[in-house]
């Protein structure tokens, strides 16, 4: 039995031994974290020469490609930082519960939609207007100072766990007045059945396995969503463009919301004072970019008649465009400007806009209906600072919202130390060794690795730590490399895709990767361009030796190595990602 097995198991029995611990507070509560998080214990480290050999590169068979195209985006000079995971847990603002670097898109948001993506700007060079993002690293001092690792004991008290879902009602195109009832009966259902599954959890059925919450309350939960969103759509299309809400099926426990209270997301959005402003905007490398927060529109809106659908729809599309316009500019101008400059420069605009465009939805509904009074209201947008904690629909059961990054590390939720800023960041589409490679579709979705091998089990988590010159081999352990070595992240993504769909229900089943032996995609799945994204740190040896060094995760993580995970919406224009296939498919290096 290897020392890496035996870690592998050190977090996965830390994950059952917590689950005997149940707190109801209000929602479903479960400790299964400790409070602050733990640093991963010096045990997590191995220096990369203890490391075989373990990588497996596929002989390129005739009829397979060779080629790569390269993308730069830079290393996030921008300082675009967020908690959210637009891919993941589309509508959940700070829903990772750790920060992520963000290159690429530059107004991706929890609340992008594919048409403001489309629209964003991007620190692409070629112009690629894809999103890469993956969880920071940080230097922290504090840790392995002292006694480190988790316990039993330590594990006891914490957050909390609570069913998260995306809303729904938040993110549905206008929905035509025959479809009004029953989508609103399924959007009860909806909050019915998270409520189900939150007290399920608070019961603690069978504290002894720690499958027990995904495998018999997320998994009928997910089945359950899966159909009920379905109906939604089904009743909608009958009137109207039927919308595609796969991406809002996932549900998923979260932990340590930061003590932040409950909220309304439809509040008027709080303006910021000079003072916050300044700490918000900050310096280059000292705050996150703060995002834009708008009240709901579309969960406000009643029937709309199908006259006034379409009309209805682009402005919803419009003041989606709006948002990310502005987001944008919180990005480009970062750190300009005097105390007031935010307010007057970006939230102010925004208003002038949302006003005219909220004022054509109300007259395109009010020609062949009642005309909705109040839509004002929805005009002011704030900044988001305490975030909106998501909806399980958009209904009345709202969780608390989780916490912001705060300071000028951007702590939150037991993630503590300074930012390293990567050295280097390589963006790569590979071929495949048996076929050639077809076209990405526009929107496509992809994560790598897993966020939670802990609490959800390792079978999507993958290895991905080593050194500059060691790319030989992977580790699922933090590495010390040798002086003058770069540590170094390896994401490799899915190579093959379904031919169908850009997202599914898991976030996963759509693609595939190909077999590690032959690079075979499997039966049903077509070769794309496969994604490999190297992330490169200067990282001090005194620090790697120490295990001072630790990845962002999720609390109940604990900083897990093993944890490592990266995400990517593909907003690469059609001729972009036919230059990128013409280059894999004739064995070329490009850039």
């Amino acid at each position: 039995m290897t020392h890496r097995v035996d870690e592998r198991r050190r977090f996965r029995l830390i994950a059952s031994l917590s689950a005997v611990a149940v707190v109801a507070v209000g929602t479903a509560t479960v400790a299964l974290a400790a409070k602050d998080g733990e640093p991963a214990p010096v045990r997590a480290f191995v220096s990369i020469d203890e490391v075989a050999a373990n990588v497996v590169n596929p002989k390129v068979q005739q009829g397979g490609t060779s080629g790569m195209f390269t993308v730069d985006c830079g290393t996030n000079e921008n300082g675009k930082f967020s908690a959210d995971n637009p891919v993941a847990q589309p509508g959940l603002k700070h829903g990772a519960q750790h920060v992520h670097d963000f290159v690429g898109n530059l107004s991706i948001s929890a609340d992008s939609t594919d048409e403001s993506l489309e629209d964003s700007d991007t620190t692409c060079t070629n112009g690629d207007r894809s999103s890469y993002f993956w969880p920071v690293v940080r230097i922290n001092p504090k840790a392995n100072v002292s006694s480190s690792g988790s316990s039993p004991d330590k594990l006891k008290e914490t957050g909390g766990g609570e069913i998260a879902c995306p809303s729904v009602k938040d993110r549905l195109p206008a929905v035509p007045q025959q479809a009004r009832d029953e989508v609103n009966r399924n959007l009860e259902l909806l909050d019915k059945q998270v409520t189900e599954a939150s007290d399920r959890v608070a019961r603690n059925e069978n504290p002894g396995d720690p499958n027990f919450v995904n495998n018999a309350i997320l998994g009928p939960l997910r089945s359950k969503r899966v159909a009920t969103l379905d109906r939604i759509a089904i009743a909608i299309g009958r009137s109207a463009k039927k919308p595609n809400l796969t991406s809002l099926v996932e549900c998923d426990l979260r932990f340590g919301h930061g003590g932040a209270g409950h909220g309304d997301h439809n509040q008027a959005p709080r303006k910021f004072s000079g003072q916050a402003q300044a700490q918000a905007q900050g310096g280059k490398d000292d705050s996150a970019t703060p995002t834009i927060k708008c009240p709901s529109v579309r969960g406000e809106l009643p029937g709309v008649p199908d006259q006034a659908v379409d009309e209805v729809d682009r402005n919803l599309a419009l003041l989606d465009k709006q948002i990310a316009e502005a987001n944008q500019r919180l990005v480009t101008t970062k750190g300009q400007g005097g105390p007031n400059f935010i307010n007057n420069a970006i939230l102010g605009p925004l208003k002038d806009k949302r006003l005219a465009t909220l004022d054509r939805i109300a007259i395109s509904i009010g020609r062949n209906a009642q005309r909705p009074q109040g839509l004002e209201r929805l005009a002011p947008c704030g900044l988001n600072e305490d975030g909106n904690g998501g909806n399980n629909n958009g209904g009345a059961d709202t969780p608390p919202p989780l916490a912001a990054p705060s300071g000028k590390d951007l702590e939150l939720v037991g993630n503590n130390g300074k930012i390293v800023r990567p050295a280097q960041v390589k963006i790569e589409y590979r071929g495949n060794a048996t076929s050639k490679v077809t076209a990405m579709p526009k929107f496509l979705k992809m994560i790598t690795g897993d966020a939670k091998p802990t609490s959800r089990g390792p079978a999507n988590a993958r290895t991905t730590w080593t050194c500059g010159g060691f790319e030989d081999r992977l580790s699922d352990k933090y590495v010390i490399c040798p002086n003058g070595s770069k540590v170094m992240r390896v994401h490799d993504f899915p190579g093959c895709w379904d031919g169908q769909n850009t997202d599914s229900a898991n976030h996963r089943d759509h693609v595939a990767f190909p077999d590690k032996r032959s690079g075979a995609c499997p039966k049903g799945f077509k070769a794309i361009p496969q994604l490999r994204i190297s992330i490169s740190y200067n990282i001090p040896k005194d620090v790697q030796e120490k295990g001072q060094y630790q990845l962002d995760a999720f609390p109940e993580e604990n900083h897990n190595p093993f944890s490592d995970h990266n995400d990517f919406a593909n907003v690469n224009s059609e001729q972009t990602m036919a230059q990128i296939v013409k280059c894999v498919n004739e064995g070329r290096r490009c850039r």
